[in-house]
Formats: structure tokens, C-alpha cells, sequence
């Protein structure tokens, strides 16, 4: 059937409808009709089978005039037909509520892929494909009647029935059965929302002994690497080499901070997961010790969970020999949703429909994980995060044992799954927060295998940086007061984690009290509008006005809609007086805070014969908390605050080794809104603090990447840039250097095009390039910019004459949706088309024929603020610039080649590409330049070849 943005007359479907139904039991669809829309039409399909093709208008208006239609992912449709969200049967509610905790991709395709229904090919057989899929769906749940978890599900559908789901009434039908269909009452319902009384407890393992320390041989590694590949598997002649030089980084270290330290570089298709997998856990088998293998990305996370199915086939083996471990912020936060459910009122609430989806996903999950775990990402651009992303553990809100649920808590769970474990997968960030504060309730590994090592500058970058804002300052007074002028927060407050414990101590009373006194200096409620009308309250809203005032002061372009940053030297009038002033007042909340702490600690010693274990377990958390990070967190701004009149807030100077700190004034923008603004300080070398915290004490460490080195072509100054950028000259060791190329016919399976007459300035004819050249290339195509703007305006100029030729296009910023949910789409899809900015560039994995085009709009410098001309002075001028581009470029040139039988085409949308940079890209790959129709016309050639 063609496709066209038209309002003809329906067309009723044929009996032979090219949706294969399934069989189920019978099931009550709602009386609604489906609706998917596309770039420039929409396909309605009636309740009585008749479907029409419209223009996206037309099918907007059609909206309010009957029941909510069925639709697969309510806002990017709302999105496609230009209106505001309206009330819908959502396919992918139902699949969450089905099959929760379960992978499926937000899009007609995706739904019908997961539930097994025929795949759709045109946007009538989407539309025809949403109505199959509802039936099996709800077929799936009428045979869940009568048994207990059908019963579980009844008492939490009953909730969102009567918070107005739109699929209420056919879920609880099909739940129901033949049984009882009245509904209950609102005590009943609201018992089906407290999954915590149906998860496990943890339980608490005994201690684990220190690791021996036996080496691991290269040949041990390489029949390891073997038995994980199974025999009759393609012989890698550079994968068995790398397991093998890899092993250094397992030997037993000679003298105390000394860490055996490898930097391996291994070319794309070398199969580097698996090469350090095997030495990994054979070290850890023969020490009875825990490796820990840390990442950048959560795509690679997630290859690392299922490349380890491999090394534990037996799923209860791996469970208990295998965790992945991320940070608290992630984690699904069972007193959030707790005191979420508590707010729904008798009568229900929408909030039930949220809550409702959110206890079905809990009781599923594996550990809990929000981020990049099994909660489908796409549940949060539905429901809004309040309901979902925002139930996690919000920052230092944990009151650990004093919790209710403490015993059910994912996040006790992972840790203490984390101490049996032989490998932890876990992100740089977790790695480096916890060894600067000393573990997490056990001893530090000995072991690291650092993956995608050339993010562990950035990586180090955000971890050991300091930020004295608004919005930081206000968060701290939050957790020390509490919430305030009746605002609904989770905020608990001092008084609230430490209630009893202190109450017969005269010192801890008189130290908390003197703490809620004195954290009322930081920011309250209201300080943003309090800023903007230049009517600050207390000594830390006057420093942030007079910090707004000099940013707004000094920089060019104050109206823009983007964050604006200055120097901190000269000071406007007053702010050094400011300064001085929140320094006294921070003086005023550390000292009690650090009074409290003593006292709680006394407490353990004083009253050992009389605390309970819970009581216990509150003090140490809360010490915990207080010495590691809040009493460390107002020392080092008030160190901030003191270098604003003194030489260390001085940037450094040529050739300076980068041992010092950078600190800059910056209002932080959205949406052309002041949303925070503060005093900000990064090391010129974060290395430095992450070599001390995490290098140091360990053992050994592997650093590895497919883009460790520059590419210079003088192969000592490459090692050295690396060594440097991840840290290993920090230490009294020497690194071993290793790299083992790829394996890859790059000069045969990839071009790489330069093109000269495009003006990259101009956005029209930026558009006009990407449009052919995806055209040319039939989809399968990823477009990346350096700038949000140009994405948009690309976006807009491309998407109809895409949509024409029947390529989709998705975008980062454009679509609603988040980024690893597009990419899991593109990659699923032959001849999509992606638009993205450099998350996009770092996480995407796409093997096989859905990437082989990628467009980059102009040479990726970067950008240079204040930080980075600091960092530019002190490690090597230009040169420096020129390797932060050329590892850009190799790593987006990386994407496009991942397997033996891929092709792809590079192109470069920007004339000015010094020729020194295309050292970026793997020798005998030759960069040509030339115009776009020659571009065009090779692409579409190049590509064509490597057709089946």
C-alpha cells in the first residue's frame, strides 16, 4: 500500500491481513483505533479494521474526538504529529507491564520483534502490528488468571485501573478471568504497590581473606582463551597474543606502591574483551581474589555481562561469581518508592499508573540497576522521571540501616554480592569514588582492568573536581535541614538519620543544633529567583549574586542561551569580602558537623554494651558519611574560597608540570535560564589524584583501549602522550607499553573522504550534503556534530526527503527518547540514519551492515574555555589540541569498521583538515579530498561493492 500524507477515503484491510495473529485465549481489546505516525503521514487503522493513510495534521485533530488510540510510544508520536501529549493506549505500557524488566525497542518493529508477531514493513502494517501485539499481550495475562502471580499483577493493575490507565479496564478483564471483576478496596489496591514485602532479603556473607598473590602465565592465559571461544572458533592469532602480553599486569608486585601497570593498545577487531576476560579470571580463580574491570560506557558494560556468559554458562554460577557494580545514583531506592506509593491519595491517582509499572519492573529486576540495567530507558521518556529515574538513590539521602527496607535494599544487595565476587564490572567513576574514600565497606581491590582507558583523563576529570554552585550548596543544606516551607522532598534532614542516638549526649545535641543553625547560611528555597532579582539572603546567596554579577560583567555574548564562564581575577567590588564571609560561615557548619561525628563515634565505644546492631550500623553510616565526604566537601570550598585572594588561583603558566588546580566563575544555562551558577576548580592533571587513589595501592592494572595512543607517526611521543594521560607517570614503576594491531583490512573496507566545497558555516549547505550522501549510502548512515544548533537545522532540512525515500531518521535532542535507546534502535535497523553529538560518537557499537556510512560535520577542536587553555599551557600548546582532535577522529573513524566482513565510508564534512591530523586514521588508508558530487557518487559506489 503507498504511503502517502493524504485524507482519501479508508481502505478496509483484506482477510489475509499480513499480520500473522497469534494464538491466545480470548481477550477484550480496548474499542480504540491504532495510530502510528510517521515523518510526513500518519496511518489510522479503525476499531472495524478499516485503515486510512493522513496527514500528520489531519490525524492530530482526529485525537479528541473518540477513545485514546493505541500507539506505540505516546510522546514521540505526540512529537511526529506537532501536538501536545495526548491520552493514549501505549503498547510499550502494556509490554512493561507484561513482560517487565524485559528488553524490547520503543518502536512498532521493535514491539513486534519482542512479542513475535510478523514484522511490519510499510505504516500500515505498523498500525496493524500494534493491535497484534495487544492481543498476545493480553492473551499472555489471561493465562496468568487464577494462578498466584496473576493475582499479584490483578492487585497492582487494580491500582493503576483506578488511577485512569487507559489500558485499566482490558488488563484487569484479562487478569480476572472468570473470577471476580468488582474491585477491591483502596486498601487492597494499594497493597499490590508494596512490592517490598515480596523482595528477599540479602544476606551477609562471611569475611573474605586477603588474595594470594600467584602469577598468571601467558599460557594459562592463552588455554583459558580457548575454552572461552569453544572449539572449532576462528583462529585470532592477535587476541591469543594480547591475552598473553596482558599477563604483567597479573604478576605479584616487587615493593609496596608499586603497581605492575600495562598499557596495552589493541586494534578494533582484536578481541580485547575476551583477551583480558581469560588472564583476568584465571588470577582470580588461582588467588580466591575479586578483578575488578572498569568502563567508560554502558554499551560496554553491557557486552562485558554477556561476553562473561561465556567464562559462566550456568546462570546461578555466574550470579554468584559475577556482579555489576555502579554507583548509588543508580539504583532503584525502595523508601522513595515507598513514600511514593504513601502519597497516592484513597480515591487513586495518576501517580498509580507510574508507581504501578515501577513495582512490576522491581519485583523482575535482576539487582535493581536504573541506568543501563533492565529498566527499559524509554519507561522514563513516557512516564516523566519523577516517577521513575528520580526513585533512585538520590545523592547522600540513604539513611542506610535506619531504613525500613535496609534489608531488602539493591544496593546493600550488590555491594555484599560485590565482596564473594571473582569479577566486578563496574564504571571508572565508581572505581575512582571509592578508592578515594577507602572502599565501601570492605578492602580495596588489588586488581584493575581499566577498558576504554582513554577516557580515564575525563573520567578523572569529573570525579576529582570541586564545585562550590547554587545548586550544590543548596543540596548540602537540604541534607542537613531538611525539607522546608512544606516542600514535598525526600530531603530527611540531620535530625531525622541520627533520631535517638544522640539525645542523652549533651555534646551531639548541642553539635546538631548548632549544625541546623549554621547550614541555613547555604542556599534555601527560592535562591535562583532570589539571584535574578538581585535580593540575596545569607552569606552564601551574596558570594553566588556577586559571582553571577562578574560573569554577566566580563563575558561577550551575556544574552546567549548557552553557560557562561570568567576568571576569577580582577574581583568585582565586594566579592573578596563575599568570599570571606561564606569561608567564616562554612568555619561555622564544619565544626559541629565535625563535633557530631566525634560524638557518634564516642557513642560506639562508650555505649558498646547497649547499641543495638541497627544503632550501630546508623552511627557508622553517618560517620562514614560525615568524614568521607561532607566534612571533606566544606573543607575543600573553603580552600576555594581562600585561594580567590591568594597566588593558587592563579592559572598556570607555560610549560607548568600541571600539578596545580584551575578555578573559573560560571552561570550554567538552560534554555536561555540562569539554572546554576558558582565558583568551579578541576586539576590541570586529574591523573594525579586518580594515579594516588587508585594506581598506587593496587597490585596490578591494566589500561587498555583501541585508541590508547595519538597518532603522531613517532611512536615514543605516542607512548608517552599515553602514559601521560592515563596517569602511569605518576608512578615510581615503569609502565610496560604493549599493542597488537588489528587485524583489519582498513585500506580495503573503508574510504576516507575529505570534502572541499561544502561551507561548513552554512547550514543549508551542510544539510544538503548530509542528505545525499545517506541517500547515496541507502541508510545506515550516523551523522555527528560538534554542536546541538547545526544538529537540529540538519535535522529539519533532511528528515522529509529521508522519510520519502523510506529511510528513518532518528536524533539526539530531536527524538524523545534517550540516547542508548536510539542507538539500540539504529543498530537493530538495516538503513536507519542517526544524527548525534560525542555521546554518540563514544558509545556506539554498531557491527554489520546498519553503520557503514558516518558524516562528521567540521574537524572536532576542542572547545577552548578556560579549562582547557590551562591544560593547553601546561601540556604542550598546539600539540595538545591537535592529540585531543586526532583522538576524536580515530574514534569516530573506529566505529565504522567492527567486523571482518564490514564496509564503510568516512567523510569529513570540512576543507580545513590539517593534514598533520590524518595521522588519525590506520596506515595505507588514504584521506582524499575532493567535492561533494565526486562524494557522493564514490560513496554510493564503494558501498555498492560490498553488496551481497
Amino acid at each position: 500500500m503507498a504511503r502517502t500524507p493524504s485524507t482519501g477515503p479508508p481502505v478496509r484491510l483484506p482477510d489475509a491481513s499480513p499480520v500473522r495473529l497469534p494464538d491466545a485465549p480470548p481477550v477484550r481489546l480496548p474499542d480504540a483505533p491504532a495510530l502510528v505516525a510517521g515523518v510526513r503521514g500518519a496511518a489510522w487503522l479503525s476499531p472495524d479494521g478499516e485503515i486510512e493513510t493522513l496527514a500528520l495534521d489531519h490525524a492530530a485533530r482526529r485525537l479528541g474526538a473518540g477513545p485514546p488510540p493505541l500507539v506505540c510510544h505516546a510522546r514521540a508520536t505526540a512529537r511526529r504529529l506537532r501536538t501536545d501529549p495526548f491520552p493514549a493506549c501505549d503498547l510499550l505500557e502494556l509490554f512493561a507491564f507484561v513482560r517487565p524488566a524485559r528488553f524490547c525497542l520503543p518502536t512498532p518493529r521493535g514491539l513486534a520483534e519482542a512479542v513475535g508477531v510478523a514484522l511490519p514493513g510499510t505504516l500500515e502494517n505498523e498500525a496493524e502490528s500494534l493491535i497484534a501485539a495487544a492481543r498476545l499481550l493480553l492473551g499472555e495475562l489471561a493465562a496468568m488468571a487464577g494462578r498466584p502471580e496473576g493475582a499479584r499483577a490483578l492487585g497492582v493493575a487494580w491500582a493503576m485501573a483506578r488511577g485512569g490507565w487507559p489500558w485499566g479496564t482490558a488488563v484487569v478483564s484479562a487478569l480476572a478471568g472468570s473470577g471476580d471483576s468488582q474491585a477491591p478496596h483502596s486498601r487492597a489496591m494499594a497493597e499490590g504497590l508494596k512490592v517490598w514485602r515480596r523482595l528477599p532479603d540479602w544476606e551477609e556473607g562471611g569475611a573474605e581473606g586477603a588474595p594470594e598473590n600467584r602469577p598468571v602465565e601467558p599460557d594459562e592465559a592463552r588455554a583459558r582463551l580457548a575454552r572461552l571461544l569453544g572449539p572449532g572458533a576462528e583462529e585470532r592469532p592477535e587476541q591469543a597474543e594480547y591475552a598473553a602480553q596482558v599477563c604483567a599486569a597479573f604478576l605479584p608486585r616487587e615493593r609496596r606502591d608499586e603497581p605492575r601497570i600495562v598499557l596495552a593498545e589493541a586494534g578494533t577487531g582484536v578481541g580485547k574483551t575476551l583477551g583480558y576476560i581469560a588472564p583476568a579470571s584465571v588470577w582470580a580463580e588461582k588467588n580466591q581474589g575479586a578483578v575488578w574491570i572498569s568502563t567508560f560506557t554502558r554499551n560496554l558494560q553491557r557486552q562485558l555481562d554477556s561476553e562473561l556468559d561465556r567464562l559462566y554458562p550456568d546462570a546461578d554460577e555466574k550470579a554468584a561469581k559475577v556482579v555489576v557494580r555502579k554507583g548509588r545514583e543508580n539504583y532503584f531506592c525502595l523508601l522513595n518508592f515507598a513514600e511514593a506509593v504513601a502519597r497516592i491519595p484513597g480515591r487513586g491517582g495518576t501517580e498509580a499508573v507510574a508507581l504501578g509499572l515501577m513495582a512490576r519492573w522491581a519485583l523482575a529486576s535482576r539487582d535493581g540497576d536504573m541506568v543501563g540495567g533492565d529498566f527499559p530507558a524509554w519507561l522514563a521518556d513516557l512516564l516523566g522521571r519523577g516517577l521513575t529515574v528520580d526513585l533512585t538513590d538520590s545523592r547522600g539521602e540513604c539513611i542506610y540501616s535506619a531504613c525500613d527496607h535496609y534489608r531488602k535494599c539493591f544496593i546493600e544487595r550488590s555491594i555484599r554480592r560485590a565482596r564473594r565476587a571473582r569479577i566486578v564490572v563496574a564504571n571508572h567513576a565508581l572505581v575512582m569514588v571509592q578508592a578515594a574514600r577507602g572502599g565501601d565497606g570492605g578492602s580495596l581491590p588489588t586488581r584493575y582492568v581499566i577498558d576504554e582507558g582513554h577516557h580515564v583523563f575525563d573520567a578523572a576529570d569529573g570525579t576529582y573536581s570541586a564545585h562550590l554552585t547554587g545548586m550544590e550548596a543548596a543540596e548540602l543544606r537540604r541534607w542537613i535541614v531538611g525539607a522546608e516551607d512544606g516542600a514535598r522532598s525526600r530531603a530527611r534532614g540531620l535530625r531525622l538519620r541520627i533520631e535517638g542516638l544522640v539525645d542523652n549526649d549533651d555534646a551531639g545535641t548541642e553539635a546538631l543544633h548548632e549544625a541546623l543553625k549554621a547550614g541555613r547560611a547555604l542556599p534555601g528555597p527560592g535562591w535562583r529567583q532570589r539571584l535574578a532579582g538581585g535580593t540575596p539572603v545569607g552569606p552564601a546567596e551574596a558570594f553566588l549574586a556577586l559571582v553571577r554579577q562578574q560573569v554577566y560583567a566580563r563575558v561577550r555574548g551575556a544574552d546567549s542561551p548557552y553557560s557562561l564562564e570568567t576568571g576569577t581575577r580582577p574581583p568585582v567590588d565586594g566579592l573578596l569580602d563575599a568570599a570571606a564571609g561564606l569561608e567564616a560561615a562554612l568555619a561555622r557548619l564544619g565544626r559541629p558537623l565535625a563535633a557530631l561525628c566525634r560524638a557518634l563515634s564516642a557513642l560506639l565505644d562508650v555505649e558498646a554494651d547497649a547499641l543495638e546492631t541497627t544503632e550501630r550500623r546508623r552511627i557508622e553510616a553517618m560517620c562514614k558519611s560525615l568524614e568521607r565526604w561532607r566534612i571533606p566537601q566544606i573543607e575543600g570550598w573553603r580552600d576555594m574560597l581562600r585561594a580567590l585572594d591568594g597566588d593558587e588561583a592563579e592559572e598556570p603558566a607555560e610549560g607548568d608540570a600541571g600539578d596545580g588546580f584551575v578555578d573559573w566563575f560560571g552561570v550554567e544555562r538552560a534554555g536561555g535560564d540562569d539554572r546554576d551558577v558558582g565558583l568551579h576548580r578541576h586539576w590541570v592533571d586529574p591523573t594525579r589524584p586518580f594515579a594516588k587513589a587508585v594506581i598506587e595501592p593496587a597490585h596490578g592494572v591494566l589500561v587498555t583501549s583501541a585508541t590508547l595512543r595519538d597518532g603522531t607517526g613517532d611512536a615514543d611521543a605516542d607512548w608517552a602522550a599515553a602514559i601521560r594521560r592515563t596517569g602511569a607517570h605518576h608512578l615510581p614503576s615503569t609502565a610496560v607499553c604493549a599493542a597488537v594491531p588489528s587485524p583489519f583490512d582498513y585500506a580495503g573496507q573503508t574510504r576516507v573522504l575529505v570534502v572541499t566545497d561544502v561551507d561548513r558555516t552554512d547550514d543549508a549547505q551542510v544539510a544538503a550534503a548530509y542528505r545525499e550522501l545517506f541517500l547515496a549510502a541507502g541508510g545506515g548512515a550516523l551523522g555527528l556534530f560538534t554542536a546541538i544548533r547545526r544538529l537540529r537545522r540538519v535535522f529539519d532540512g533532511i528528515a522529509g526527503p529521508l522519510d520519502e525515500a523510506g529511510l528513518k531518521l532518528m536524533a539526539q535532542h530531536v527524538d524523545a527518547m534517550d540516547t542508548g535507546t536510539l542507538i539500540d534502535i539504529f543498530r537493530a535497523e538495516d538503513d536507519a540514519c542517526l544524527l548525534g553529538t560525542d555521546a554518540v560518537r563514544d558509545g556506539i557499537d554498531v557491527p554489520g551492515r546498519s553503520l557503514r556510512l558516518i558524516v562528521f560535520e567540521r574537524v572536532p577542536w576542542p572547545r577552548p574555555d578556560i579549562l582547557h587553555r590551562a591544560r593547553k599551557r601546561a601540556f604542550g600548546g598546539r600539540a595538545y589540541d591537535e592529540m585531543l582532535t586526532r583522538l576524536r577522529l580515530k574514534q569516530a573513524y573506529g566505529r565504522l569498521v567492527r567486523r571482518a566482513s564490514d564496509r564503510g565510508v568516512f567523510v569529513l564534512l570540512d576543507r580545513a583538515l590539517p593534514t598533520r591530523l590524518t595521522g588519525a586514521f590506520p596506515d595505507g588508508v588514504e584521506v582524499r579530498r575532493i567535492g561533494l558530487a565526486q562524494a557522493v557518487r564514490e560513496t554510493r559506489a564503494f558501498l555498492a561493492e560490498g553488496e551481497p
